[in-house]
């Protein structure tokens, strides 16, 4: 993304091309092609882009079939009028874009479905069903009586078998984009969409104000619009470090054991992040470039 900027490129462009690298390396097995397997053992995908100075987003979820998901991305601000692109539908739309069909699914994605398969699919995200989805595979129905246990806030997920690329740049201007992509929480259910392809969940860009993204158990995040209310609170003049901390705060009151951190930078540069402290997860690290800096630098912060 760095090169991108200094070889002339937008902003959008180094978003995207960010992006993409993880896609093609399959970062953390959570980004990309061959990771995270649903329960049906397919791994799809899920991305977006925003341009901070039109706050246009384009958007893309559950993406089958389609390695680089931030591209299509890109190509739903470039050549429609819409924010976001689900399913089969987004696939075909991929492919009228010049896209390849390629399969998603590796041996380790494979490996990793039987695994889960031969652990009687546990972890899983079935709650109030019978047969009992913490010791079987199912099929799974719901149950007859009207009581529900209360969900439990406690994340399934962990630093190990979830994480999101995120990305906020800066051009010279002040103008700000930002973009996620990601392969999901593993073994989700089929068509479950995560914050990473929401537009104010997964990531926000305002060239007024700033840029963030978050990552980590999007089930819980999206529902708080982090990223949105990060760059709400650049805009009222907040350091970055304590926008992002004050919104890992706000989830902390309803879902205290959530995994999860958000990245801000606002339009002079300057930038934070933040992470809700669980066993496991007691930092996070996120990667800063910067005229300041002579090479690329892994930042460090301590989970509150």
């Amino acid at each position: 993304a760095w090169r991108v900027l200094e070889s002339g490129g937008s902003e959008l462009d180094a978003v995207e091309r960010g992006c993409g690298q993880c896609e093609i390396d399959q970062c953390d097995g959570s980004v990309g092609y061959g990771g995270s397997p649903d329960e049906s053992g397919e791994t799809t995908l899920d991305a977006m882009i925003m341009d901070g100075n039109t706050m246009e987003v384009g958007a893309v979820a559950d993406l089958r079939r389609v390695k680089n998901a931030i591209g299509v991305a890109r190509k739903v601000i470039e050549y429609t009028k819409h924010t976001l692109l689900v399913g089969e539908s987004a696939s075909l739309f991929a492919v009228k874009m010049g896209f390849p069909y390629e399969d998603l699914t590796t041996q380790k994605s494979l490996s990793l479905y039987s695994e889960w398969l031969n652990q009687s699919c546990q972890p899983n995200y079935w709650k109030n069903v019978v047969p009992d989805s913490s010791k079987s595979c199912g099929p799974y129905k719901r149950r007859e009586e009207a009581t529900y246990k209360e969900e439990q806030t406690s994340s399934q997920r962990s630093v190990h078998n979830h994480d999101t690329i995120g990305m906020v740049v800066i051009g010279v201007s002040g103008t700000v984009a930002s973009g996620t992509s990601t392969n999901g929480a593993i073994h989700k259910l089929p068509g479950r969409v995560g914050d990473s392809p929401i537009a104010g969940a997964g990531s926000y860009a305002d060239s007024t104000a700033g840029g963030a993204a978050a990552t980590g158990d999007g089930d819980i995040m999206m529902r708080f619009l982090p990223s949105y209310q990060a760059v709400e609170y650049m805009r009222m003049g907040t350091d970055p470090t304590v926008a992002c901390q004050k919104v890992i705060s706000r989830i902390q009151k309803y879902a205290p054991k959530f995994f999860g951190a958000v990245i801000c930078a606002n339009t002079t540069g300057s930038y934070g992040a933040a992470c809700n402290k669980i066993p496991g997860f007691t930092q996070f690290h996120f990667m800063v470039s910067s005229p300041l800096l002579s090479r690329p630098t892994e930042q460090v912060v301590d989970c509150i």
